[in-house]
Order: structure tokens, then C-alpha cells, then sequence
């Protein structure tokens, strides 16, 4: 008799603010760490992008709005699980749980606290499926920064024995994992991957982002301006690290430009910014992985073509390219990533990883909201 195959699905908003992503995929034990069924994205609605994006700063009635918020998040995650087990064909109660992070809004872990918009109990209830979620307090409570936690996933499905390779995930923010040919799984966010260069993108074009980086690569990068960019000091931060629009958001870009005196084009500062997010990932990665042979790239990034080049021209002799070369999609890297955090919880299998957050000790991440 065939074993039941144990089926997972993940859901992931990121700081980009684009939407949701969905998949559906099976971890049934074999050859790979998990097969893909089936992969959705659900746009947000503008009102709810705006009141997301709002709820970043503070402002009035903010326990109110953000409650509403979480609402109205979770019946979009709802719809977005309920289309991918149709385009797969599975039914709910045929998923053994899904893995739902909810929409970052604020992280301080220096404070000890980071906060997700979210409702997962209205999830499990209306999707008819084991929710797990609130992934990152657990690490932050060990006295971890509780991101990023991918990489333990990225470990999982890109590690291979003998070859030095780094996985980077541009989204809003990026972040890197440390594949070594041999030693610890390492990690951390370099700085902006995307939340720049879509805020630029908003503003200037009036679009929510720069298809394939084709308006930036008109213009000059401005190299002026970029060294005072990568000045600022979480850069040269050493890791563990996180960060995101708590730190790089329209009033760090804005007083920046104010201090350099900033006039040029607004596609030379598109260009820039591709640079920025590009250099401060090299970097990191020539300071912290001097051997890596390949660059996997996963996120939204991925198919800025201008920033891959510019990730090739900062990082010589090392192959990039992004996940889909793997069999992987750049796209369903991160929610199959929640996937796999929720079947660990369910195990009761610790899945941070301490030298990449700078947690304590190993923990259990995530709280489990039965069907």
C-alpha cells in the first residue's frame, strides 16, 4: 500500500507589498526535498496595499486599522489557498498543514519584538486546514533577530556536497545564505533588494515596479551618490543582522538625496539604486564567503535582468543565476520556504538556524492553529 503523501502548502506576503504567493507542494520522502504541485499569486486590492504600507509608520488608530487589516489579509490568503488546491487538484483536508507568515509590519528585534499582520485562527477556519504561523517571536524570544529564516531551507534544497555556493532571496529586502563546501549553514539580510528601486519605480512612472529593470538601465549610476549610499552603517554591520522598511524606507532615501544635494535624473538614480542593491549583496558576500563558486537567486530580483547583470559584474568568477536553473522557480522559493517551516513545526523539529539569527540555541519555530 503507497504511503500517504504528505502534502504542505505555503503562503507568503513579502515587503514588497505585491501580493500573495501560494504553492502547493509535496515533501513525501524521496530523491528531492519536496515537488512542486502547483504555484499562485493573488494581487492585493490598492486600498489594502495603501493600508499596509501605512501601517509601516505610526499613526491613529493603529490597533484598529491593523486588526482590520489582519482580517482582511487572511480572507486574501484564504482565496490564495483555495485556488492553488484547485489548480493542483488536492483537496484541504488532504493538506497536512499550511505554512502562513502573515505581512511583516514592523521589526525591532534589538527590542525584542518584531509584529506580523495576521489572523491565522480565521485562516484554519475558513480554509479548513492546520495553520501554522508567528514563525519569527520563538528566535526572538532565544535572543535571535528571527530572520532570515529561509536559509535553513535553502540549505535543504540547494546545499551540495563539495560546492561553495550562496543563495540570495531579493525581495523588498535582500538576504543571503552561506552554502560552504564545507561547515556551517550561515546567513543574513544585506540591505534593500527591491523596496528602493519599486519606490522609485512608484514615484517617477507611476508604476509598482520596473519590469525586468528596462527604465533603470537607461540611465548612469552615479557614483557619487552611491558611496554615500553604501555608507550607511548597517552595511558594515557584522551578522547576525536583519533589517527592513524600519530602516530602508522613503525617509531614508529622501534624506540621503537631501545630503548629497541629489538633482540628476530620476533613471540615473534608478540605476543607482539597482547598483546599491547589487554592491551592498557582493559585498557581503566577498566578506563572508570569499570562495563561493555560484549565486542563486531567488525573489522578485531575479527577473530584474539590469540587477543581474550588475550582481555578475560585482561578483567575477562566480557563476549567477537565478533558481530556476536548479528546477526551482525564483518565484515559489519563499513561500515553499513556509512550507517546509510548517512541516518542521508539526514534527516538532527545531528549524532556526543560531549562527545565522543569533539565537540562543536550536528552536521549534512557529504556533500551530488546528483545522
Amino acid at each position: 500500500m503507497a504511503a500517504r503523501r504528505e502534502i504542505l502548502a505555503g503562503v507568503m506576503s513579502g515587503t514588497s507589498l505585491d501580493g500573495v504567493d501560494a504553492v502547493l507542494a509535496d515533501f513525501t520522502p524521496g530523491p528531492v526535498a519536496c515537488t512542486l504541485l502547483a504555484a499562485t499569486h493573488v494581487t492585493f486590492p490598492s486600498d489594502l496595499r495603501r493600508e499596509l504600507l501605512a501601517l509601516q509608520d505610526a499613526g491613529a488608530d493603529e490597533i484598529v486599522r491593523a486588526a482590520r487589516a489582519a482580517n482582511a489579509l487572511a480572507d486574501l490568503y484564504v482565496h490564495a489557498l483555495r485556488s492553488v488546491c484547485l489548480a493542483a487538484g488536492v483537496a484541504a483536508h488532504d493538506v497536512v498543514a499550511a505554512g502562513v507568515h502573515g505581512q511583516t509590519v514592523r521589526h525591532r528585534p534589538q527590542e525584542g519584538w518584531t509584529l506580523q499582520i495576521n489572523n491565522p485562527a480565521r485562516v484554519a477556519e475558513h480554509a479548513y486546514m492546520t495553520v501554522v504561523a508567528d514563525f519569527r517571536m520563538r528566535d526572538i524570544a532565544a535572543g535571535g533577530q528571527g530572520a532570515p529564516l529561509v536559509p535553513a531551507f535553502h540549505a535543504a534544497m540547494f546545499a551540495r556536497p563539495g560546492r561553495a555556493r550562496v543563495v540570495a532571496n531579493i525581495g523588498g529586502i535582500a538576504n543571503i545564505t552561506i552554502l560552504p563546501a564545507r561547515g556551517d549553514v550561515r546567513g543574513f539580510d544585506t540591505g534593500p533588494g527591491n523596496v528602493l528601486l519599486d519606490l522609485t519605480s512608484q514615484r517617477h512612472l507611476g508604476e509598482p515596479y520596473d519590469d525586468g529593470g528596462a527604465w533603470g538601465a537607461t540611465g548612469a549610476v552615479d557614483a557619487a551618490l552611491l558611496a554615500s549610499l553604501l555608507a550607511e552603517p548597517y552595511f558594515a554591520a557584522a551578522p547576525p543582522k536583519s533589517t527592513g522598511r524600519d530602516l530602508f524606507n522613503a525617509g531614508w532615501l529622501d534624506a540621503r538625496l537631501l545630503a548629497a544635494g541629489w538633482r540628476g535624473r530620476a533613471q540615473d538614480l534608478q540605476a543607482t539604486l539597482a547598483q546599491l542593491t547589487a554592491r551592498s549583496l557582493a559585498d557581503a558576500v566577498r566578506a563572508h564567503a570569499v570562495d563561493t563558486e555560484e549565486l542563486l537567486v531567488c525573489g522578485g530580483g531575479a527577473r530584474n535582468a539590469a540587477l543581474m547583470r550588475a550582481l555578475a559584474a560585482a561578483l567575477p568568477g562566480v557563476a549567477v543565476r537565478s533558481t530556476d536553473a536548479e528546477g526551482v522557480a525564483s518565484d515559489h522559493v519563499e513561500a515553499l520556504a513556509f512550507a517546509w517551516l510548517a512541516r518542521e513545526a508539526l514534527a516538532g523539529r527545531p528549524a532556526n538556524l543560531p549562527a545565522v539569527t543569533g539565537a540562543s540555541g536550536p528552536r521549534v519555530l512557529g504556533a500551530i492553529h488546528p483545522r
